[in-house]
């Protein structure tokens, strides 16, 4: 008797084993699993997307990329919420994630240790560009600003402190032979830098941001804004030393502006870590590039292929050059 209670609680054990495993209880092999399928096994379970805040561009972004990701590996994956740019770099060096959305310039510093980095992001690889981050250099016509040596004397927002903006300014100022001791500099956020524009308490805002900027369009429904032009040759100069900057022209229309106005641009990107095969970050910049019909975001009509290594200043990971080289698309700063 003992011999057969014995025997069936061995059965009951293995059949209750199955039924787990069935039901979830092997839930820590699933991700990887689903990896293998086409005879793949990228060596991870799962891929977290660092992006920013719930009401800015990347995470909606960040959720499209996830499952575009999801379907093309068979990994899970989703897009978190964080602080953007720079926590993501740090997110990054944590290996909390395994990738990040950040700007070209923001990738740099991390790389370099420099600015508002202490020590160098060295598990940091580009993955590719996306879309313009435009510099604006905003004002209004009452001001009389028309260049940015008219900034001079003047009481100018360059960027909250520690923020990307804060290096576009005195990268542009320095440009033109300036520095921030030149202007009556004000740390603020946009929001603020425009507020202060319509009310007079500054003249003028460094602005980095994709246009149309919901901050200036509102400046624009009350004010003539001008946004100040960058000289070529300033331009090329800037690219040359800072080569994450890339051309931008915002064109005729934005926050009414009666002509095209040349300027310079980082570019929004994502990141990976160097860590990554080169099979999954293949397979990953194929899923989003092969794929921006399906972005749901009015976004996607500027990401694409051809233009992903415009600003890219960091090492690309070899997975993702693997995949541009066969498109037979190089860097190119435009």
């Amino acid at each position: 008797m003992i011999r057969r209670k014995t025997l069936f609680g061995i059965a009951l054990m293995a059949v209750l084993s199955l039924v787990l495993a069935a039901c979830g209880g092997g839930g820590d092999d699933k991700g990887k699993e689903k990896a293998k399928e086409g005879g793949k096994d990228y060596g991870v379970k799962f891929v977290s997307i660092a992006t920013g805040g719930t009401g800015g561009t990347y995470y909606p972004l960040g959720g499209n990329f996830a499952n575009l990701i999801k379907d093309a590996t068979g990994i899970e994956s989703n897009a978190v919420t964080s602080g953007a740019s720079a926590e993501n770099m740090a997110l990054i060096q944590k290996e909390e994630v395994e990738v990040a959305f950040t700007q070209t310039d923001i990738a740099t510093y991390a790389t370099e240790g420099t600015n508002m980095f202490k020590e160098k992001v060295d598990n940091l690889k580009g993955l590719g560009t996306l879309y313009p981050e435009t510099i604006q250099i905003v004002t209004t016509e009452k001001s009389g600003i028309k260049s940015v040596e008219d900034l001079k004397g003047k009481t100018v927002s360059v960027g909250e402190s520690g923020s990307g903006t804060l290096a576009n300014a005195e990268q542009i100022l320095e440009a033109y032979g300036m520095t921030l001791d030149d202007v009556k500099a004000r740390n603020l956020s946009f929001d603020d830098s425009t507020t202060g524009i319509q009310d007079g308490t500054i003249d003028a805002a460094f602005i980095t941001a994709g246009t149309p900027t919901g901050a200036v369009e509102g400046l624009a429904a009350t004010e003539k804004v001008v946004i100040v032009p960058l000289e070529d040759d300033k331009i090329d100069a800037l690219i040359e030393k800072y080569p994450y900057y890339a051309k931008e022209t915002i064109k005729e229309g934005t926050y009414n502006a009666k002509s095209d106005i040349n300027t310079v641009a980082v570019q929004a990107m994502l990141v990976v870590r160097s860590d990554l095969s080169d099979d999954l970050v293949y397979d990953m910049t194929k899923a989003i590039y092969e794929n921006t019909d399906k972005i749901g975001h009015a976004k996607g009509e500027q990401i694409s292929a051809e233009n992903a290594l415009n600003g890219m200043a960091i090492d690309i990971h070899p997975g993702a050059k693997k995949y541009f080289d066969e498109k037979g698309i190089s860097a190119e700063n435009k």
